[in-house]
């Protein structure tokens, strides 16, 4: 079932594979037991940046639900994910707009939904991105929605930081 999800959602969106850079990245609980929770890899599509999800075991520690999902400036998980910085922004925005708005923060991205037995079985894209532009950053899910906006609470109204992953400084071959 899952891999028909998968492939509806890549036929839906018209991806080609064949020649799209990739870049996956690994990602760990930010509690202090840092467990391994599976990747996400992000592909160049002609809509933007894809992000499938290959993880697992989010529960107990994740409640399930929309959560909140952006890339943010540091490429370090260290300190419970703090040391991952703030959301992306090379242009000094400072405003959290959401992945849509042409304006805000680049890491901004669609929030993801995280099912009952821990997994994410639906692929997300960010119009605003490439591989290229996320590579030596950091990829982060928080606990809790995200509503793209800055009030009633700064940063979408998310919760704290509780997967985080590394996103390498290179493109998979």
């Amino acid at each position: 079932m899952k891999k028909l999800v998968y492939l509806l959602a890549a036929a839906t969106l018209g991806v080609s594979f064949a020649n799209a850079a990739t870049v996956t990245i690994p990602m760990t609980l930010t509690n202090e037991s840092q467990t391994i929770v599976g990747n996400v890899v992000a592909t160049d599509t002609k809509y933007g940046l894809q992000f499938t999800f290959q993880l697992h075991n989010l529960t107990p520690e994740i409640t399930p639900g929309s959560h909140g999902f952006h890339v943010h400036e540091n490429p370090s998980c260290a300190k419970n994910g703090m040391a991952a910085g703030g959301h992306l922004d090379p242009k000094q925005t400072k405003h959290h707009l959401g992945p849509y708005s042409p304006d805000g923060h680049l890491g901004d991205l669609p929030a993801i939904y995280i099912n009952d037995d821990g997994t994410v079985a639906v692929p997300v894209v960010a119009p605003k991105l490439t591989v290229k532009d996320i590579l030596g950053h950091s990829l982060m899910i928080h606990h809790g929605g995200d509503n793209y906006s800055d009030t009633p609470a700064a940063l979408g109204g998310g919760g704290s930081r509780m997967a985080c992953g590394v996103i390498p400084t290179k493109a998979d071959k």
